[in-house]
């Protein structure tokens, strides 16, 4: 039984919520990001993208490139109210849901044909349902696997709807970019392109072994994309991968106490986010990024797992004293990786292992702090060091 796999984008979503909400801003060019010159664009609606604003963009930059933009701040919680809406509009369609990010899904239809409609008209039912409920537009990518649905959605954006049976997987391959293809970035482009690779089907000319001595293990999963084969499935449910948290600063800095203290509110959101989800991790990361955009990372892998916010920074420290500070920094941010469930960890704990006591103290205290935060609100209680900071230095 051949995959009918449905890929659902929503059009310039920040944005679009936006226009929505405010009237007076339809049809008018919409910069997400932030209203000050530090941050970056996190969404552009299409009138601004005609003058080449873009996500990941620095706001600078796309004051620049269209003046008359209106440049607004993000409202996550919004964001995720209307993301949760249409997820639940999702599931009235299939079980079989794979959201992947706010404001994109997959969705399994295999085998759904004598239940539903034929996956055209359902693919019509679902745009309609968003566009009644939520007054947004979304682009769908429908073929026999997740890589090709993700594709086609992209294709004919914005309210699009694009559809690649199993005889037109040859042809599309045959036609598609190299740069084209997810996961393939600037570098791997730039390599393939080296050794004559510029449509996907150029892979299949190539020698596996040159391949994967050139691209590593993701040259094996080229080979099968070039034959149109992608049999990830589309998974309801996948547990968090790393949990991180970073900032802009107002203006360039290389000042340590600045430095220290934007990583101690970074840890402690990551800290009681890890809580939140019963997750601890053994890798923390350290993200910074130079006045000239230059981004580096540096990494730690604990011992043992942790979700204390006071672990975090202590490592994050250990990793800030390595940075070069005679540059200035733009954005500091801290994140934790390869995370287990709590529960999870409790079951593996070998009952002679001896827990460091201090570590354990700071894990109770912090959890104590997250009660009285859900209590009576994020300032009842601080750290002493952080209770004069009213984030003056963070865009």
């Amino acid at each position: 039984m051949n995959r009918i796999i449905f890929h659902i984008d929503m059009d310039a979503f920040y944005a679009s919520i936006e226009q929505s909400d405010n009237p007076t801003l339809r049809g008018r060019p919409v910069v997400v990001g932030g209203t000050s010159n530090r941050g970056v664009v996190s969404a552009a609606s299409y009138e601004a993208r005609r003058y080449g604003v873009r996500s990941a963009m620095p706001i600078f930059q796309a004051r620049q490139k269209c003046p008359d933009a209106i440049f607004l701040s993000v409202r996550m919680e919004r964001y995720k109210e209307v993301s949760r809406h249409i997820m639940n509009i999702l599931e009235s369609f299939s079980p079989l849901i794979e959201q992947v990010s706010i404001d994109e899904a997959y969705i399994d239809l295999t085998g759904t044909d004598r239940l539903l409609e034929a996956p055209e008209e359902v693919a019509l039912m679902l745009k309609q349902r968003i566009k009644e409920e939520t007054s947004l537009t979304c682009s769908i990518g429908i073929a026999p696997n997740k890589f090709l649905a993700k594709i086609s959605s992209d294709m004919n954006k914005p309210d699009g709807l694009t559809i690649i049976s199993v005889d037109d997987v040859p042809r599309f391959i045959d036609d598609l970019p190299i740069e084209k293809v997810p996961g393939v970035g600037g570098k791997t482009v730039q390599i393939l392109h080296d050794i004559g690779v510029s449509n996907l089907v150029d892979i299949k000319r190539l020698e596996d072994r040159l391949l994967i001595k050139k691209t590593g293990k993701f040259g094996k999963r080229l080979i099968q994309l070039s034959r149109g084969i992608d049999e990830s499935p589309v998974a309801p449910y996948t547990e968090s991968k790393s949990i991180s948290s970073e900032d802009t600063f107002t203006a360039d800095t290389n000042d340590m106490t600045i430095l220290k203290e934007q990583l101690l509110v970074q840890a402690e959101i990551v800290g009681r986010r890890l809580r939140e989800k019963g997750f601890k991790g053994t890798t923390v990361t350290l993200k910074m990024k130079r006045a000239d955009f230059k981004q580096m990372t540096r990494s730690v892998t604990l011992d043992e797992p942790t979700y204390s916010s006071q672990s975090i920074y202590e490592h994050g420290l250990k990793l800030l004293e390595t940075i070069d500070t005679s540059n200035k920094y733009r954005l500091i941010g801290i994140g934790v990786s390869n995370l287990a469930t709590t529960d999870k960890l409790s079951k593996q704990l070998n009952l002679f292992d001896n827990i460091e006591q201090r570590g354990e103290r700071w894990e109770n205290a912090e959890k104590a702090m997250d009660t009285i935060q859900d209590k009576f609100g994020r300032d009842a209680i601080k750290r002493g060091r952080l209770l004069h900071k009213n984030d003056p230095q963070i865009s």
